[in-house]
């Protein structure tokens, strides 16, 4: 008798338990539903290698300013500060309006200008790896800012996600940011592949993608390759395409054939208004 009440007992527990993960799931997928919608704004390529606007600098490297109605994020800071620094002061940007930077992955390109942004501007908060190397975060703890972790997607605000930690060997995190249009993914190199971003977009915001913009990582991939990851994005949906900082030449040239005029040309000095 006592084996059995044990066992009810057990039952009774499991079902609790299955109804727990049952309703964990599905408050996990109806929060990829809720983000809110922004109707406005504006990317602006500060850094990159590409060349736009004949008065920057290229270098190699990649940081695009995202503003929209009340955040200033800057998404990656390129490879060095001179640069990123005298690019964002012809562009006529206030450093001491950015009150967030995002870094996508620990590379030089990626992190070398942050300090430049940091002397001018501690007052702001960094979304970083945690696989970062501890002396990175000290070294940008030093400065007194605010820094947050990221592991698992995380929200910034009611309409920007960070995608969280993808990959293994290199792992980078993305910008998500939800628009009356759609779905923007802003990418660092895109090292966990392009593809894989855009399917972990679509995965935690249940939107359609509107546009991805930043590098590809596709430089030295042959055409066959390249041309089963357009093939890709277009079954996933996505509408419009900027590929920039490490996409390639070859890349660049096919997504604009395949795109047509839902290309957008990428570079530095590039302004994207949505």
């Amino acid at each position: 008798m006592l084996f059995i009440l044990l066992v009810n007992a057990m039952y009774k527990v499991l079902g609790i338990s299955l109804i727990l993960i049952c309703t964990l799931g599905c408050v996990k997928k109806e929060a990829s539903q809720v983000m809110e919608k922004i109707d406005h704004v504006r990317l602006t390529i500060v850094y990159d290698n590409n060349p736009y606007d004949k008065e920057l600098t290229t270098s190699w490297g990649f940081s695009c300013l995202v503003e929209s109605e009340d955040r200033t994020i800057l998404f990656d800071t390129g490879g060095d500060a001179a640069t990123l620094i005298n690019n964002i002061s012809k562009l006529k940007i206030d450093i001491g309006k950015i009150d967030t930077i995002v870094l996508s992955h620990i590379h030089g390109d990626h992190v070398g200008g942050v300090s430049g942004i940091l002397e001018k501007n501690p007052n702001l908060t960094i979304y970083l790896l945690s696989s970062f190397p501890e002396s990175f975060k000290e070294g940008i703890k030093r400065y007194g800012c605010n820094t947050v972790e990221i592991h698992e997607e995380t929200e910034i605000n009611d309409y920007i996600m960070s995608t969280g930690e993808l990959g293994t060997w290199i792992k980078e995190q993305s910008l998500l940011l939800s628009t009356d249009k759609g779905i923007v993914v802003v990418t660092g190199c895109a090292h966990p592949g392009v593809v894989n971003i855009v399917k972990k977009a679509k995965e935690i915001t249940g939107g359609d993608i509107y546009l991805v913009i930043g590098g590809f990582h596709l430089g030295g991939e042959t055409r066959g390759e390249i041309g089963s990851i357009i093939e890709e994005l277009k079954d996933l949906g996505v509408e419009k395409i900027a590929p920039c900082h490490c996409s390639g030449d070859l890349a660049r040239s096919m997504f604009k054939e395949a795109f047509g005029n839902n290309y957008i040309e990428a570079g530095v000095g590039a302004v994207i208004e949505i």
